[in-house]
């Protein structure tokens, strides 16, 4: 299987994961309005799985070193595929749910709050599995995160009061989304080997990781995506006939184009975690919330009409990230 050789290039794969995490949930602007978020789900969690199959039959089935995709599932123990499926059910009830706050309170909002939480959580979760890394640097960046997601719920505040909204709500399931995604890596590490080369018998190599994630997070869609298509948080409610009925060819490709984006993303991320450490992997790749909050500032403009003074809280937010992000970078270098 193909597998990196270098700090250097996990960097590169995490900058990656970095772009796919913050801007797959773009595609589900470009559906319809009638084609509502859980029906658009359906096809996303369908992208998952092609996107694990693909991958895991070409780059995680050629080349010397490894275990090939196809014999590392065979030889998989029962408590490794339970972990990642487990990690794959955790996120998806995450994933729902921040979903709900960006239709409340916008991207620029939720994913700063819901995923810069998710970050802070899960890197204090992964080190103490893994501890790789400076442990100041790589804190030190995290707090940094902190603060910029305190000054993005100011900015917040500050637009929201002025337009005479409350974005309570959008604030409080971003928190809970934010909380609940913060153990899905762990238990998805919790099943794979972190040495790729020689690989420990019994657990996951990242592609075959990848796609027991996937079959968790489709699987719980019975679960999960049904409650919130009979009883959504925002919107009205839809049913499994509609799904076969309303959708479009493009709105059932634009769906699955959003999961291959994301799970581009999710495997190169894992691929990366070898090299980089899984905390340092897990925290960059987070680095998402930057890009997620990015999009709703510049390209959806979600903070027009709001005071200018707004625009200073937004800087120190980017600037922040950007900073806690290099720190976490340079926790491995040192």
């Amino acid at each position: 299987m193909f597998i990196i050789d270098s700090y250097q290039l996990a960097v590169v794969f995490c900058l990656i994961t970095m772009l796919c995490w913050g801007s797959w949930a773009n595609s589900a602007k470009c559906t319809s309005p009638k084609w509502q978020f859980p029906l658009y789900y359906w096809d996303y969690s369908i992208g998952l799985i092609l996107t694990a199959l693909l991958f895991g039959l070409t780059m995680g089935s050629f080349g010397t070193e490894g275990r090939s995709f196809i014999a590392d599932l065979r030889q998989a123990d029962f408590a490794s595929l339970t972990y990642t499926f487990i990690g794959g059910v955790i996120f998806n009830l995450s994933n729902l749910l921040i979903v709900a706050a960006i239709t409340i309170a916008g991207l620029s909002v939720a994913f700063p709050i819901a995923v810069g939480l998710a970050l802070v959580l899960g890197v204090l979760l992964n080190y103490l599995k893994v501890p790789t890394g400076n442990l100041l640097l790589l804190f030190a960046g995290v707090l940094l995160v902190v603060i910029a997601m305190v000054v993005d719920a100011l900015a917040s505040r500050k637009a929201e009061s002025s337009k005479g909204k409350a974005s309570t709500r959008g604030i409080i399931l971003s928190v809970i989304s934010g909380i609940i995604m913060s153990f899905f890596y762990r238990f998805v590490t919790e099943g794979m080997t972190m040495d790729f080369t020689h690989p420990e018998p019994g657990k996951l190599t990242p592609y075959s990781a990848v796609l027991v994630f996937s079959v968790g997070l489709f699987l719980s869609n019975f679960v999960w995506n049904t409650f919130f298509m009979y009883k959504p948080i925002t919107g009205t409610p839809v049913s499994y006939k509609q799904y076969f009925t309303n959708g479009t060819t493009r709105q059932h490709a634009i769906g699955i184009l959003g999961g291959i984006i994301f799970n581009i993303g999710f495997l190169f991320n894992l691929i990366a975690a070898e090299k980089a450490g899984p905390a340092i992997s897990y925290g960059l790749g987070q680095g998402s919330t930057m890009i997620g909050a990015a999009w709703g500032v510049f390209w959806f403009k979600e903070f027009s009409g709001a005071p200018k003074s707004v625009n200073k809280y937004l800087a120190a937010m980017f600037i922040l990230f950007i900073a806690g992000l290099g720190m976490i970078i340079m926790a491995r270098v040192n």
